[in-house]
């Protein structure tokens, strides 16, 4: 089965793509692990990546899209997949449709002030990065990781402002996708908000999946 996960930052793509992966025994590929797997390999491709990310500039359309079609040909992705984090935008999507075509679009809905609790109160070990929680996952010393004893902080990335600023992002960007599928007849919604076993569950009967 091909797959296109769709959700804003905080919807739990990654941890929903984990458990996909082994019921449907197909691989989860993102753009940043291409990225990192294309610049560790430094083909030509790589390393035009790496000129680009070490510059401070994002990649551009042209090339991700070259990155996933060199990807997608690869023979562990030829019986199906689950793309996480691209397309992002429509001009993607319809060159995605110029060399694999997705069975399903999976779209990952939660609203924004879930978005925001959950990432806000994200807390990380400054020292070997396990995640804590300020509300589904506290340490049982404040500010102290179970784990090694190290330092717990808010990345910026976490901070509310920076949230609210991704989460607009999102809206403006790749939320046009939901009515592209949509209109497609591609897409699927799943509802995102209630916690992993029961997303999971939702995502099985959003796809017909026993």
């Amino acid at each position: 089965m091909k797959l296109i996960f769709l959700g804003p930052p905080g919807a739990g793509k990654g941890t929903l793509a984990v458990k996909a992966v082994e019921i449907l025994n197909v691989p989860h590929i993102s753009t940043g692990a291409i990225f990192r797997a294309a610049i560790a390999a430094q083909s030509p491709l790589g390393l035009k990546v790496k000129a680009i990310i070490d510059s401070g500039r994002l990649v551009d359309d042209e090339t991700t899209i070259e990155l996933v079609k060199e990807r997608l040909a690869q023979s562990d992705a030829q019986s199906g997949y689950i793309l996480d984090g691209f397309p992002r935008t429509i001009p993607q999507a319809e060159a995605l449709e110029t060399f694999s075509k997705a069975d399903k679009v999976v779209n990952f809905d939660i609203p924004d002030t879930a978005v925001v609790e959950r990432l806000s109160g994200r807390r990380v070990c400054r020292n070997c990065g396990v995640n804590y929680h300020t509300i589904f996952n506290k340490p049982k010393q404040d500010g102290v990781c179970d784990a090694c004893g190290g330092e717990i902080y808010t990345r910026e990335d976490d901070k509310e402002e920076a949230v609210q600023k991704r989460l607009t992002v999102y809206r403006e960007q790749t939320a046009p996708l939901i009515d592209y599928y949509r209109k497609k007849g591609l897409l699927v919604d799943v509802d995102a908000s209630p916690q992993v076993d029961e997303v999971v569950n939702n995502f099985k009967k959003a796809l017909d999946i026993n």
